[in-house]
């Protein structure tokens, strides 16, 4: 059965707007122009797909069967018709990254991509550290950790130690590591984190009893209103620090992990793949070669 694009794109336009109105300005078209596309649709499926109701539109069963399928199918289409913008192919490559590099490390460098790369177009997903390769079709996903995840291929980005920040009128309390215990002390689900920096400190570590984020960046923003020390990797919010949003009260760092690349070995690695890997690597060692150089310079 040859069904007409059209029509097609205002029966999925109307279903998800339940509108013919609203999907009418979506497409650009007039209201009788979609209910005229909707009908020629249904006659050609011979079932109707809207239960036409006295304010408004709801799908019947066959309408809601239609939906996910041609949903999916438009994403698709537009998803590679973007790769031929402005009549240059562009290559897509989907990155999971985890929330606290790409807003510290990764968003300030990627117009230096963009100009280099101008052929690939990245797709960026932020997550809490937790992604399935496979499930949500990822290229590369970097995530912190020990760089072991099953059936993985890992390579070592940067390291940075995990020190304590906080509001500056929090960090006028703090005269040595031990005055610690007097605040509240904000945690990540990594339970293990403030006991490691206690110890590097020499200090024994206090009865925690801080809120626990799944996220750094909010961690962040939490000390920064004042809500308790956090425990985070300065070298990731240099802006906060710069603006003294956030302090520094001790030199004391602990590094507990790495952050990585990762790709499923069995993920055909293609050319646009490996270009955003090596750009990645040559980026890291012009920072470990120029460790005072901002990000712009990257």
């Amino acid at each position: 059965m040859q069904l007409p694009l059209n029509a097609m794109r205002a029966f999925e336009a109307a279903a998800r707007h339940l509108s013919f109105t609203r999907a009418a300005l979506e497409l650009h078209v007039t209201q009788n122009a979609v209910s005229a596309q909707v009908k020629n649709l249904e006659a050609r499926l011979g079932t109707p797909l809207f239960r036409r109701l006295p304010r408004g539109l709801a799908l019947t069963d066959e309408g809601q069967a239609l939906l996910p399928l041609l949903s999916d199918s438009f994403e698709r289409m537009h998803a590679v018709l973007e790769q031929f913008e402005g009549g240059l192919h562009r290559q897509v490559v989907t990155v999971a990254v985890v929330g606290t590099f790409a807003v510290g490390w990764l968003l300030p460098r990627l117009p230096a991509f963009q100009r280099a790369h101008p052929a690939i177009a990245l797709r960026l997903l932020t997550n809490n550290n937790r992604v399935d390769l496979a499930a949500e079709g990822l290229d590369w996903a970097i995530r912190f950790g020990d760089g072991a995840w099953h059936g993985t291929e890992a390579q070592a980005l940067i390291a940075p130690p995990l020190s304590p920040v906080c509001a500056p009128a929090i960090a006028r309390r703090l005269r040595a590591p031990a005055d610690l215990a007097r605040e509240t002390l904000l945690r990540s689900y990594r339970a293990d984190e403030w006991t490691r920096w206690f110890a590097a400190a020499r200090v024994a570590p206090p009865l925690l009893h801080g809120t626990i984020f799944d996220s750094s960046i909010t961690m962040a923003e939490a000390a920064a209103q004042g809500a308790g020390v956090a425990l985070l990797p300065p070298a990731l919010f240099g802006e906060a620090l710069r603006s003294e949003r956030l302090v520094q009260p001790f030199d004391i760092g602990v590094t507990l992990g790495s952050y990585w690349l990762t790709r499923l070995k069995s993920r055909p690695e293609t050319d646009a793949m490996r270009t955003f890997a090596d750009w990645l690597q040559a980026c890291i060692r012009v920072d470990a070669n120029t460790p005072s150089a901002s990000a712009r310079d990257a």
